[in-house]
């Protein structure tokens, strides 16, 4: 059946991507299936201008140039890539294949799935203050174009590392960075939170903005609460940049027969779920000691892939190696 896939990843973020490479690599007709527009996950739609630095050999990339380098890398083998579809549902055949099932009728056929949907789809939480509608325009959830900011004010409302890395990118750029934090010890890692301190942002831990102000449709203050001692502040603002984190809802899969803890869906030391000839990885998966960076995502796709080959072709290298690899003494 020349529709049938031997693997088709539901994601195309940066895991979904890599791994579609190294099925590629490992002789596996591949799919890729995203319900965005394009690939890349949450990087493309949020953080395409953000640093990354989370990977090894790479000290420092822009969150747009790694999704065009793992984008090209995937295209290697020549795998299918559909976008815009939304799968809501997945049923093992007669043969033990699987029949997915876009929301809008689109069915794929495959012999095994990857699972690399990141948190699902997403909705970021807004600013709950007063003025937030009025002051929309100036009220950003993600950065698509760093120079809009270059010689404004801008107010950071966060405290994990994303929120302390904008406020530190932006502290080159902007005429003067405030970063307003709820809780009182960041959430970012501790050289992260270091390097912030000895920046020129303004730092304001156990406050919450609760107010935006301005003339017109023109933003030009902001209000934070202390919530320890209850006092206000009046900041002056061009710009907010929100980071509080987004809802995510995994749809349908929890209906799919898998087993779920309070962190996603639970997988094994192979990557796979409480479903044969179905696997997962990156943040959609869980299991003890999980780290949700993309570096272990990576790691996590490959492990999902040789379990994919061994389930299609048990006679099959149960781990394949590629140029690094070389043969031990004893083989």
């Amino acid at each position: 059946m020349s529709n049938l896939y031997d693997v088709t990843i539901i994601g195309g973020g940066p895991v979904g991507l890599f791994t579609a490479f190294y099925s590629g690599l490992r002789s596996l007709k591949t799919k890729i299936i995203d319900a965005e527009p394009a690939v890349g996950g949450k990087i493309r739609y949020f953080y395409p201008e953000k640093v990354i630095r989370d990977i090894g050999g790479i000290p420092a990339i822009k969150g747009h140039d790694l999704v065009k380098n793992l984008h090209d890398q995937a295209l290697t083998f020549k795998p299918t890539i559909v976008c815009n579809e939304r799968i809501t549902d997945l049923k093992r055949q007669t043969d033990g294949t699987f029949l997915l099932i876009s929301e809008n009728g689109t069915q794929h056929h495959s012999k095994t799935v990857i699972i690399a949907a990141g948190s699902g789809t997403y909705e970021v939480n807004k600013l709950e203050a007063s003025g937030s509608e009025a002051f929309a325009s100036q009220l950003h959830y993600d950065i698509q174009d760093l120079t809009i900011f270059k010689g404004k004010r801008v107010v950071v409302s966060g405290g994990g590392n994303a929120a302390i890395d904008w406020a530190e990118t932006l502290d080159a750029i902007a005429s003067e960075v405030h970063l307003i934090y709820r809780g009182e010890n960041f959430k970012g890692h501790e050289e992260r939170v270091k390097e912030l301190h000895d920046s020129n942002v303004f730092i304001h831990v156990n406050h919450e903005i609760t107010a935006l102000q301005g003339d017109s449709q023109t933003l030009t203050n902001c209000v934070i609460h202390c919530n320890k001692d209850g006092n206000t502040t009046k900041i002056e603002a061009d710009a907010i940049l929100v980071n509080h984190g987004v809802k995510v809802d995994i749809g349908s899969m929890q209906n799919w027969g898998f087993h779920f803890d309070e962190s996603g869906i639970v997988v094994n030391h192979e990557m796979e779920t409480s479903v044969p000839g179905i696997y997962a990885c990156g943040d959609i998966c869980a299991y003890p000691r999980k780290m949700r960076i993309i570096a272990a995502g990576i790691h996590e796709g490959t492990i999902a892939i040789n379990s994919a080959k061994n389930y299609l072709d048990p006679d099959a290298e149960q781990v394949a190696m590629v140029s690094t690899h070389h043969e031990s003494f004893h083989d």
